[in-house]
């Protein structure tokens, strides 16, 4: 009987762990120096004694080899149906002799398969900002002109995964180790609206916002209530493509404190921490893609991302990764990556430069001219995780009257996300234009055009982006 190829899927999966057993002789289970194998799927964890089941050819032992064999193969062909399975190899599982090259985490590294970075996703830019009611924006026109720029809205983040079906959002975040330093801001009282009736800001923890003092209004206002609407949305979706989230730290200014504001926060090392111990508080390990998944033994992060390149885009559907938007230079970075130069244990991505050991992703926002997009498709075909923006609020719309040409450059690029502050029809037309930055057919993901490989047809379910 001949095997599988090792890049197809089994036509019959009860065949499959038959074609194991048949070319291991059916006395030997030989899976690359593997001692144990869990699996966390059906009821489980279910362990298997690898060593122990190879000094018996019993008739139950063939049936425990099946089964074992039955899961690996399901596994390692990402049965779409068996999405949630998780199978966690202990033991040298960089080549196990079997299908794939397997890395941590239940991720899967398959030679011309489509892999995640082949994808291409539209994003919200300040996911989470609500435009300030009239008598704080009289406020703020009469402070700065360049208040125009915050007069803009998004949905709930729910909402844009479902109906407007982007596949990235973006969350400022200022830190709270205390709790309450932005439930009182100063623009709120000067316009006479009273306190904020929102028992979290009160809470100690990582807050969501835009400008403290100034303009503060959001759709959920911590970090954890946020990832928690996220965390459901992916729940009830399995088979999405992974979500890559745009993390900004920022502080309050100096003359908002002056002035009886928020205070400066700094962000330390053990402030990060906290970031982080938020971020998995909500996600389990299964649902994220961190560094240390992608990063193999011996190898920089870089170097990892640069030869083995990103996993297979089946392996990653339903998880969340995230990306730091600070960055390539600047205090924010250098403290998360402090005594972590490969972002040992870290849960972020960090904006980094080509050179450097963390450097996975790159943040290139500027795609107006032929030599950015020829960059950033450089950049792309490297294996680099790269983020660019269609659009600035409000210059796109008003100075430069919807032009599309940024856009489309944004686009071609093949930045594998591509922010907008207009992901729909109808939120510039307060400005006289039409103008909205939509993947054909409204669909969530595309295949990357520049470095789209293998990948064809739809990426996600079609009943994904049917609202």
């Amino acid at each position: 009987m001949d095997g599988p190829h090792p890049n197809s899927l089994f036509s019959d999966w009860v065949v499959a762990p038959c074609w194991v057993l048949n070319t291991i002789g059916w006395g030997r289970l030989a899976l690359g120096g593997l001692s144990q194998i869990n699996v966390n799927a059906w009821g489980g964890p279910w362990i298997v004694d690898v060593d122990s089941l190879n000094q018996s050819k019993s008739a139950a032992t063939m049936i425990t080899l099946y089964l074992a064999s039955l899961l690996l193969a399901l596994r390692a062909h990402a049965v779409p149906s068996l999405s949630q399975a998780e199978i966690v190899l202990k033991g040298d599982c960089s080549r196990n002799g079997l299908v794939y090259d397997c890395g941590r985490n239940g991720l899967v590294w398959t030679a011309g398969a489509v892999r995640m970075n082949h994808m291409q996703v539209v994003g919200s830019h300040n996911s989470y900002h609500v435009e300030a009611p009239k008598a704080e924006r009289d406020l703020q026109s009469a402070a700065a002109p360049a208040a125009i720029d915050l007069q803009y809205s998004h949905a709930a983040l729910d909402v844009q995964l479902e109906y407007l079906h982007l596949r990235n959002l973006e969350l400022d975040l200022l830190a709270d180790p205390d709790g309450g330093m932005y439930s009182e801001p100063l623009i709120r009282r000067l316009a006479g609206l009273g306190v904020p009736n929102d028992p979290l800001l009160k809470k100690k923890g990582t807050k969501v916002l835009h400008i403290p003092d100034v303009d503060y209004h959001t759709t959920c206002s911590t970090l954890v209530s946020c990832l928690h609407i996220i965390k459901r949305w992916l729940d009830a979706h399995p088979d999405s493509v992974p979500l890559p989230m745009m993390m900004e730290f920022k502080t309050a200014e100096k003359l908002g404190e002056r002035l009886g504001g928020a205070k400066v926060v700094p962000w330390t090392t053990e402030l990060l921490d906290i970031v982080d111990a938020e971020i998995r508080r909500v996600f389990n390990r299964s649902q994220l893609i961190t560094p240390d998944d992608v990063r193999r033994e011996g190898l920089t992060l870089e170097e990892s991302i640069l030869k083995y390149g990103w996993p297979d885009l089946d392996s990653a559907r339903g998880r969340i990764f995230f990306l730091m938007d600070n960055g390539p230079v600047g205090d924010v970075r250098d403290a998360y990556v402090e005594g972590r130069r490969n972002l040992e244990g870290r849960v972020l991505f960090t904006n980094s430069q080509p050179g450097q050991s963390d450097c996975a992703f790159q943040k290139l926002n500027d795609p107006s001219t032929d030599a950015a997009v020829d960059f950033i498709q450089q950049q792309v075909k490297a294996n680099y995780w790269v983020r660019t923006r269609a659009d600035e609020p409000l210059v796109t719309v008003v100075e430069h009257s919807c032009s599309t040409e940024r856009r489309d450059r944004a686009l071609r690029s093949g930045a594998h996300v591509v922010s907008t502050d207009f992901a729909a029809f109808g939120m510039s037309a307060r400005w006289g234009c039409d103008y909205a930055v939509r993947l054909p057919g409204g669909k969530g993901a595309r295949c990357n055009p520049v470095v789209g490989g293998a990948c064809e047809g739809l990426l996600e379910p079609e009943e994904y982006t049917e609202n």
